[in-house]
């Protein structure tokens, strides 16, 4: 019978910047967008290589990358973390996956801000 090794793998929860990019999808007139990403890893620096490639991949441009830590992280600095980003959160982990859970496109003059 095999054992089921532990996975040492954990969510964080990364916001990235990015400009534009002919073919990025993003809205006609946007100047870019900043995209709430949830990213599984060993640690939050490969949460951050394995999501710049799959954004690269995808034709975006990826211009920064803020990260806010895991779940617990998250709790300890009193984020209020809803049902469905926990669900999203545990589909990342359990797909070892990288899911873009909202994004948010700039406009001409807005100052990029993410909350």
């Amino acid at each position: 019978m095999e054992k089921k090794k532990t996975s040492r793998q954990q969510v964080y929860t990364l916001v990235v910047q990015i400009g534009r990019k002919e073919g990025d999808g993003l809205p006609k007139g946007a100047t870019g967008a900043a995209l709430m990403i949830f990213a599984s890893g060993i640690d939050e620096a490969e949460a951050v290589r394995e999501t710049v490639a799959i954004l690269k991949q995808a034709d975006t441009a990826p211009l920064d990358v803020t990260g806010y830590g895991t779940l617990a992280d998250r709790e300890a600095e009193g984020h209020e973390i809803e049902a469905e980003e926990r669900g999203l959160m545990q589909r990342a982990l359990e797909e070892n996956s990288v899911i873009v859970a909202q994004m948010t496109p700039f406009f001409g003059d807005e100052e990029p801000t993410v909350h």
